[in-house]
């Protein structure tokens, strides 16, 4: 191993963990329950008004229930939307087995309320592993204004809005996986680095990435097995596990423009990297989301290795043709949020060390303290912003009153095809499908005609479905402010 890993990944040591826990126990623990506590707030908020959505709530929520009853994770409303059958896989869809440690928590309350919950207190998790990272390096003052950074970060914030994904994962574990590995603690940060593995299918990417920083900073055995694991984990899923289960990975193959596969692209990209390279910044949604990425840590995250951990999952998005992926919003970008903030902690102290001023606890500290600021700027611009609206607790209180009704009138374990925003009000206790121009044959049918749903393309073409149900069979039973409940007895 190299002076340089040695530097970075044993020292400084002190202050010990048991310190930590002697001194900073309750505020660090007050900042998680705070934390988590308001990331609840924005999601049971909009769950309860009917601002929570099937996809892709419910999707989680179906996969999380099946684990708790030990069956299988199947996913009824994607395998009816994409007419593979209601016994359809999650870790087909998204290879994303981790959702199973969640189980238990649906023994004490089965809901998606429970997601939202775990959601945020996974998000609020990693603050502690970010906070000994960043004492380490820089203090304990900028620890705290780090970790407060990270909290009301915008990725975290626009992940926390839009349902519940397997991003909620990701935060805690690469924040492990960097502090441990920060402090000469390797195991548990392997351990991390395997559990990320099993959060999503493209996560093998991050795994090289982590790879290729530690064969950056002169841990070169150790960051090629990393890099091969990710490799072997990456075609493992997409190549082997996914098709054997019935999936199709071509579902979510976005690289068409660069060739048909992994190596047709691969090949493209190695033709013509100069093009592949503008390709990153060839629109003005992927430049802003690149700027926002690194802006939070004032930059300084491009001058640390710890970025090319990023760096692949990075490039996933920019390269790919769906435009979704660029966008800052959803909850893509809270897949690299920490790695990015304790990147930039790392390229502070590598600029301070060019400067000869390594150890300036005054520069850590504006540093620290600019970081902060940029977070608390963004929050108007994020969804951290509603939280101190009225107007986002009441939601549109028309709907919210007409769509109570209708789900009440939803018999327990009825098979219903809901509108996108009704069905997580049933997928407790019913089985829920997605209500789209393609019918399922569901006995149950809640819609809307007068509020644009997903998937159709508008409030017309609502309407010119519920007229074709009434052609199939289907009765009204309930009508309301637009909101309608249809019914069609099995024949």
């Amino acid at each position: 191993m190299t002076t340089e890993t040695t530097t970075e990944t044993h020292t400084p040591r002190a202050p010990t963990a048991r310190a930590f826990l002697a001194t900073d126990r309750f505020r660090l623990g007050l900042m998680v329950v705070v934390s988590a506590a308001v990331y609840s707030v924005l999601g049971l908020v909009k769950l309860a008004t009917f601002r929570a959505s099937i996809f892709d709530l419910v999707i989680f929520d179906q996969a999380v229930r099946n684990y708790a009853h030990f069956r299988p994770p199947y996913i009824p409303a994607v395998g009816a939307f994409h007419g593979r059958g209601l016994d359809y896989l999650q870790i087909v869809d998204h290879f994303s087995p981790i959702w199973a440690v969640l189980a238990p928590l649906y023994w004490i309350h089965d809901g998606p309320g429970t997601l939202i919950v775990a959601q945020a207190l996974l998000f609020a998790a990693a603050i502690p592993p970010l906070w000994l990272f960043t004492r380490r390096v820089l203090g304990v003052v900028p620890a705290y204004l780090v970790a407060l950074a990270y909290a009301l970060s915008w990725p975290v914030a626009q992940a926390i809005a839009f349902d519940a994904h397997e991003v909620m994962f990701v935060p805690v574990l690469t924040a492990v996986m960097i502090e441990r590995y920060h402090a000469g603690r390797p195991l548990p940060a392997y351990l991390a680095m395997a559990a990320l593995l099993l959060v999503k299918e493209d996560m093998g990417l991050m795994v090289i990435g982590f790879g290729m920083y530690l064969f950056a900073i002169g841990d070169r055995l150790r960051g090629v097995c990393c890099a091969a694991i990710g490799v072997g984990g990456t075609l493992l899923t997409r190549g082997a596990i996914i098709p054997m289960l019935g999936g199709d990975t071509a579902d979510f193959w976005a690289y068409n423009h660069l060739g048909p596969d992994v190596g047709g692209a691969l090949l493209g990209i190695a033709r013509d990297p100069l093009a592949a390279l503008l390709m990153v910044f060839d629109d003005e949604a992927k430049v802003d989301t690149l700027f926002l990425l690194a802006w939070p840590t004032l930059l300084l995250c491009l001058l640390s290795p710890l970025s090319l951990v990023a760096l692949p999952h990075v490039l996933e998005r920019m390269l790919s043709d769906r435009a979704l992926w660029w966008q800052a919003d959803f909850q893509y970008s809270a897949f690299t949020v920490v790695i990015l903030f304790c990147a930039g902690i790392d390229g502070l102290s590598r600029l301070l060390r060019w400067l000869g001023r390594d150890g300036d606890r005054t520069l850590g500290l504006a540093w620290a303290s600019g970081v902060l600021l940029v977070a608390i700027t963004l929050v108007p611009r994020f969804a951290l912003d509603q939280l101190y609206h009225p107007a986002f607790y009441k939601g549109d209180e028309v709907k919210i009153a007409a769509a109570r009704e209708a789900v009440a009138k939803i018999p327990d374990g009825a098979v219903v095809e809901a509108a996108n925003s009704f069905g997580p009000a049933l997928s407790g206790r019913t089985t829920v499908l997605l209500w789209t121009a393609r019918p399922n044959d569901a006995e149950w049918v809640v819609a809307d005609r007068d509020r644009w749903e997903f998937p159709f393309g508008s409030a017309e073409e609502q309407r010119k479905q519920i007229d074709t149900l009434f052609t199939q069979g289907y009765t009204q039973v309930y009508e309301r402010d637009g909101v309608v409940v249809l019914h069609r007895p099995p024949s």
